[in-house]
């Protein structure tokens, strides 16, 4: 079982640490090489007076375009520690990070997704930085189709057979999906509200919180051995239709490329 996760543009800064290390990251062998190349391009839009709009960053993340500038002297944080926010905060990142059991889990299940480094394990140690997966660079070009050909056979080989909770963003999406010919199973989860008159809507403000909260309780589960990593979509869904927030998990129909959706519904105001 995989999870997906995008990053989060929020992010505790480590104040000490160790610094970058290639080779310790997720697919180090095929995903150094590209890094390097992305990090240097990067590097090369920071330090530029336009760099700001050039990475689309607004106005509270414009003034730290200068990390992008020491990536590699940097001290270096978990990347479950690094990144904060809505989905982080759900999840209970900081208490999975700290649980030896589910540390273990974070680091062989959970995978978040990065514009400049392609994906991570959640317990690989990055710095701070600032860059989406949407931003097109001068070389790599845009990173989401830069990203894919060089990601595909290591998220295949973590993938495998099993089962991919994909909490992703849709920037972080199109770097990588399972191609037909494999049998790894992707579930898109997507968030609506129903009414009491049993109308429903998709609402972008719940999304993030309520991956986080599945993102955790897959975790916990794992690390629990109540949720096995080899376990069908059917134990997904118990896992996601117990969560407190959620009235029910639905379970689309597999396309040709054997990715389905699980719909989380949430109890929502009659009109």
């Amino acid at each position: 079982m995989l999870i997906l996760l995008p990053p989060s543009e929020g992010k505790t800064s480590p104040v000490s640490g160790p610094t970058l290390d290639l080779a310790s990251l997720l697919g180090a062998e095929a995903l150094s090489d590209p890094r390097r190349e992305v990090m240097s391009a990067l590097a090369r839009v920071s330090a530029r007076s336009d760099a700001s709009s050039l990475l689309g960053l607004g106005p509270r993340s414009a003034g730290d375009v200068a990390l992008n500038l020491v990536l590699e002297q940097a001290a270096c944080a978990p990347a479950h520690a690094l990144f904060t926010g809505v989905l982080y905060d759900a999840a209970g990142m900081a208490l999975l990070g700290a649980d030896p059991a589910t540390r273990r889990v974070l680091g062989g299940h959970v995978v978040i997704m990065s514009g400049v480094w392609g994906a991570l394990r959640a317990t690989d140690s990055v710095p701070d930085h600032r860059l989406s997966m949407a931003t097109s660079l001068e070389g790599p070009g845009r990173l989401a189709s830069f990203w894919r050909p060089w990601l595909t056979p290591v998220l295949e080989g973590l993938a495998g057979d099993g089962i991919v909770v994909d909490c992703r963003s849709g920037a972080y999406s199109p770097a990588w999906q399972p191609t037909p010919a494999r049998t790894a199973t992707l579930l898109r989860v997507s968030v609506v509200v129903e009414r009491a008159d049993g109308s429903r809507s998709a609402v972008s403000h719940h999304v993030k919180h309520t991956r986080g909260l599945l993102t955790g309780a897959l975790v916990r589960a794992l690390a629990a051995g109540t949720l096995s990593p080899d376990d069908d979509v059917e134990a997904v869904v118990r896992v996601a239709g117990g969560l407190e927030a959620v009235r029910g998990a639905e379970l689309g129909l597999a396309d040709r490329a054997g990715r389905r959706d699980l719909v989380l519904v949430l109890a929502g105001a009659a009109r």
